[in-house]
């Protein structure tokens, strides 16, 4: 017995009220009527052949090629649900330059081509159902699939399409079937070879599965899914994302199960309105002697009575008050389903196309007999459907572009009850435009779903703060998870690369998030600083205090003894060191970064030359004490000031050449420290920064191997063996500097710069100058020219 799906008598029924609102319609195509012929090729492509021979053949006598008498009143043909029969009927239409409107979801080639330049596929493009498919399936994250399709073109079409976007977003399919399509007479043995079936879907562990194909392509797979719904209870319940072409609810009223296995099923069908005045010719249905043989079988089916007993024996006769709105909906729905409204929408293409090409024509025969001697063809009609824009009976704008409908898909979910019924929730569309929405708190799933939400993943998602690393020979979808470097985050889950923080961020500590890093400098508020700045003050009042005594005490012989002027300048170049040292806290600027570092050089130059000066002084005085000695002359002519002046003079030569090639600029740090934009200054030339400390250490380490062998000699106010001590902690403090300033970051560089200033200056300050305060003050007694003659003669 002959599959009748109840449903698609909606298309026909859909057909007759588009035409009849046309015919109705004194603005479109005024004066003329539209009529229509229903044919029906049973599922089967091998009829379609001789239906549209039919159809074009009024006394049906099928001469292919020959127009013995051909109805000349078929201006376009509307059908082809599957590609086959679209194809099939295309071979035979597009010989006659008759336009073919298919309005079947799927993807075709063949529109265009020269053996087939009448077709017109006018559904929403199927490649935007399909990236609509992969927008679902990210958008809840399922990467672990099935996909069932029919073993045929349109299931290859929709293969060939597919795939290759689930490769490029990392969707691995699990197992790939193709289900042959069956006649009703291979029913039952078709299915007796799929019993094993669904035991692929057990063993690889998935919970959703894409379906691609029509009504007939899966019926063996609803009839085994159904049995196995009834033995195999731990199969029942996944998500299933169908196609247009397949609705599922006429599996239930064909075969009468799968309402638990379907539950939830979310589906793709062609974007619809409403229309109003379909319910009401619905409605208002009357069964004049054109409908009977038409609905004959359909209505013996569903309401169980024929309108000529005759016909069939047994047959109670219809009373006429049957009504369809009566029927339950996976019988018959009375809102007008996508397919029917791709019908309905196609008609009123025709329509608009014939109607446009009337008004085209010149207007010089009566009103009366325009209808009679146009003598319409029906390739005339092609160029007028290339791209058409028009208001359809119910007012909504529909726009062909390029030979397919301009609009999208909307996403259905399928809510299943216990008495066969069923309920179609709008949760979410696809744009032409591949725009996504999707509203999940909508969705009813599967009842096997515990959880608010299905997963199907081979593996946990990461979370944020990790990045996915593809496990050797598994598939793309089976990984470890693996944490971010420091320096990067990633923000989303599943993430496939962690991904850098801009220069002025950092990442947090769960590496999810970019923070803005503190600008940090070595300040006066912070303890660091203020401890610093705290010791500066504090030795630049007691080396004015050493001053003052020094100036009060003047005349006396211990001031007196070791070149005053040379002590003075050494004072004076300490006291500015500890000044200078002030500079390097706070926020650098232009000036300070250029002062600090040439002021420090040349004013640490000085003291260090003082005290190679002083060290020479030393030396001379005590060799200029033997008689008639020839260096006695060198003491009269102040070489300790020339020693002073051109050490100095040297060190501003080297400043000078910093300052005017690579002079140190205020700069940010921002990788040194996590979480801190370091402001320092940077110093330009590296080359000059370190030529200025060998400098100073040149002079330390000349002044240093003299004072050394000097130490001993006697004099009363011998300042050699200070000099020593004071050059020895000068040496070491800024030996120790160099790797103690490279391997600290940060602000602590500068800290260690100022510590080691205040180190050596102090070193100098105590060594040299804290002897002779603790005679001028305390000792006084030691500070006598008669100790000093003593000492001499001794």
């Amino acid at each position: 017995m002959t599959k009748v799906v109840y449903k698609n008598y909606q298309h026909a029924l859909t057909l007759m009220f588009a035409i009849h609102e046309i015919n109705k319609n004194p603005t479109l195509l005024p004066n003329i009527t539209l009529g229509l012929h229903i044919y029906d090729n049973q599922f089967y492509a091998r009829i379609t052949y001789a239906t549209i021979l039919d159809l074009l053949f009024t006394q049906q006598r099928n001469v292919p090629n020959y127009k013995c008498d051909r109805g000349k009143d078929v201006l376009s043909v509307i059908g082809g649900l599957s590609l086959d029969a679209s194809i099939q009927m295309a071979t035979i239409l597009s010989i006659y330059k008759i336009p073919q409107l298919t309005y079947g979801a799927f993807e075709t080639t063949f529109s265009g081509k020269s053996e087939f330049a009448s077709l017109y596929h006018v559904a929403p493009k199927v490649s935007t159902h399909q990236t609509g498919i992969v927008r679902l399936l990210l958008h809840f994250r399922w990467t672990w699939i099935g996909v069932i399709v029919s073993k045929d073109d349109g299931g290859e079409s929709f293969l060939q399409i597919l795939m290759p976007l689930l490769m490029q977003n990392n969707i691995c399919v699990v197992f790939r079937e193709r289900i042959e399509i069956i006649g009703n007479a291979q029913l039952g043995s078709h299915a007796e070879n799929m019993k094993k079936f669904p035991e692929i879907f057990l063993s690889a562990d998935v919970n959703v599965t894409v379906i691609s194909g029509d009504f007939q392509s899966l019926l063996a797979l609803t009839i085994v899914l159904g049995i196995h719904e009834f033995v195999a209870m731990s199969y029942v319940g996944r998500v299933w994302i169908t196609s247009p072409q397949w609705d599922f609810t006429n599996s239930i009223s064909a075969l009468g199960f799968c309402r638990k296995t379907f539950h939830g099923t979310l589906s793709f069908l062609a974007h619809t309105n409403e229309v109003p005045e379909f319910r009401n010719f619905l409605q208002n249905l009357k069964l004049d002697k054109t409908l009977e043989h038409f609905l004959c079988f359909f209505w013996i089916s569903v309401f169980q009575c024929c309108f000529n007993e005759s016909h069939f024996t047994g047959c109670e006769k219809c009373t006429g008050e049957e009504k369809l709105e009566h029927l339950p909906r996976n019988h018959f729905e009375m809102e007008m389903t996508g397919q029917s409204y791709m019908i309905y929408n196609v008609v009123y293409a025709v329509a608009h196309a014939l109607h446009a090409m009337y008004l085209s024509r010149p207007r010089r025969l009566p009103e009366k007999s325009k209808s009679e001697h146009m003598n319409v063809q029906s390739w005339q009609v092609h160029s007028f459907l290339k791209n058409i824009h028009f208001n359809n009976g119910a007012g909504h704008e529909v726009l062909f572009e390029n030979e397919a409908l301009s609009t999208g898909y909307d996403i259905i979910n399928w809510v299943t009850f216990s008495n066969q019924s069923f309920l179609k929730v709008r949760v979410g569309k696809i744009s032409s435009s591949q725009e996504f929405t999707i509203d999940e708190k909508a969705i009813v799933w599967n009842g096997r779903f515990k959880e608010m939400l299905p997963h199907s993943k081979c593996v946990e998602s990461c979370n944020f703060g990790h990045s996915r690393t593809v496990k050797k020979d598994q598939p793309v979808c089976c990984y470890d998870c693996t944490p971010c470097p420091e320096d990067m985050i990633s923000n989303k889950t599943d993430a496939d690369d962690c991904i850098k923080c801009p220069e002025d961020q950092y990442p947090n500590r769960n590496k999810d998030q970019c923070i803005p890093k503190v600008i940090t400098f070595l300040s006066y508020q912070e303890p660091l600083g203020i401890v610093l700045a705290f010791l500066a003050i504090f030795f630049v009042v007691i080396t004015s205090v050493t001053i003052q005594i020094f100036v009060k005490n003047w005349d006396t012989p211990i001031v007196k003894a070791n070149n005053r002027t040379l002590t003075c300048v050494l004072l004076m170049s300490i006291l500015l060191c500890y000044l200078s040292s002030l500079l390097l806290i706070g926020k650098p600027g232009k000036v300070s970064c250029l002062l600090h570092q040439s002021a420090f050089g040349i004013i640490f130059s000085v003291a260090v030359s003082c005290l190679f000066a002083k060290t020479i002084t030393v030396v001379l005085a005590f060799i200029a004490t033997q008689p008639g000695n020839a260096m006695r002359k060198w003491l009269r002519r102040n070489i300790s000031h020339s020693i002073v002046l051109s050490g100095s003079l040297i060190q501003v030569g080297l400043c000078l050449a910093w300052l005017s090639t690579s002079p140190p600029f205020p700069d940010v740090d921002m990788h040194s420290k996590a979480g801190q934009i370091v402001v320092k200054c940077n110093e330009g030339s590296v080359t000059m920064f370190y030529s200025v400390l060998g400098y100073m250490g040149f002079l330390a380490t000349i002044g240093f191997a003299i004072a050394f062998p000097a130490r001993k000699l006697p004099d009363t106010f011998n300042e050699a063996k200070f000099i020593t001590f004071s050059l020895l902690i000068f040496c070491s403090v800024w030996i120790s500097f160099i790797p103690a300033y490279l391997s600290t970051k940060g602000k602590n560089t500068v800290a260690v710069e100022v510590f080691a200033i205040l180190a050596s200056n102090t070193g100098i300050l105590a060594c040299i100058f804290l002897p002779k305060c603790y005679i001028i003050v305390l000792r006084s007694d030691l500070n006598s020219r008669k100790l000093l003659r003593e000492k001499k003669n001794y």
